[in-house]
């Protein structure tokens, strides 16, 4: 199986669980063992599938600001853990390809595989949610209309960032490319780096 398959097979599976109880709380029952490549996709794309359903919850015109601050803060968390679990992955590879003989001229991509891949996560939940667009029968004939031509876009996207990231690993497992891991400095979260943060010690 390639690793873009596994990935079409495992993030579907994981939002259709997360919908079955469509609640940010509920606890994740990942199948997998921990440590495995399964195991991180299958939390990375919890982790993007519970932040999609925040985002939906703080948009609410008549929410509380103080439950939207308490939202906030947890959005920001969330997208620490995502980022986090990027560099996770990332680490997979760098250790999947770590004795390939890399090419003299060889390039470095403009994103790590991890990066596309958090494309592919974030892409498998917008084409679940525009497919439920499409079921909808409490709106206009033209808005289905409209979703099902962004639907197929969507489609067509996986297609090709599949297609892409099948051949940026298959350039690395050749050493015609290679990889760096630059982490993400977030500065808003470090208290160090924050001025808001550091002037209020």
């Amino acid at each position: 199986m390639s690793f873009t398959a596994l990935c079409h097979q495992i993030f579907p599976a994981v939002i259709d669980e997360y919908h079955r109880y469509d609640d940010v709380d509920h606890p994740i029952a990942n199948p997998y063992r921990e440590g495995s490549i399964e195991h991180l996709l299958y939390l990375k794309n919890w982790i993007d599938t519970v932040q999609w359903h925040l985002e939906d919850l703080i948009r609410d015109p008549q929410i509380d600001p103080v439950e939207a601050l308490v939202l906030k803060r947890r959005i920001d968390r969330s997208n620490q853990e995502r980022t986090d679990m990027v560099e996770y992955i990332d680490s997979y590879f760098l250790d999947k390809f770590k004795d390939v003989a890399i090419e003299s001229g060889a390039k470095i991509n403009t994103e790590s595989p991890a990066w596309a891949i958090d494309r592919l996560s974030i892409l498998a939940l917008k084409i679940y949610h525009m497919a439920q667009e499409v079921k909808r029968t409490d709106v206009s004939a033209k808005h289905v209309e409209e979703c099902r031509r962004k639907l197929d876009i969507l489609l067509q996207q996986r297609t090709d960032l599949t297609t892409a990231i099948e051949e940026l690993l298959a350039d690395m497992a050749a050493g015609h490319k290679y990889m760096k891991v630059y982490k993400q400095m977030k500065m808003y979260n470090d208290p160090e780096l924050n001025p808001v943060l550091y002037a209020a010690k």
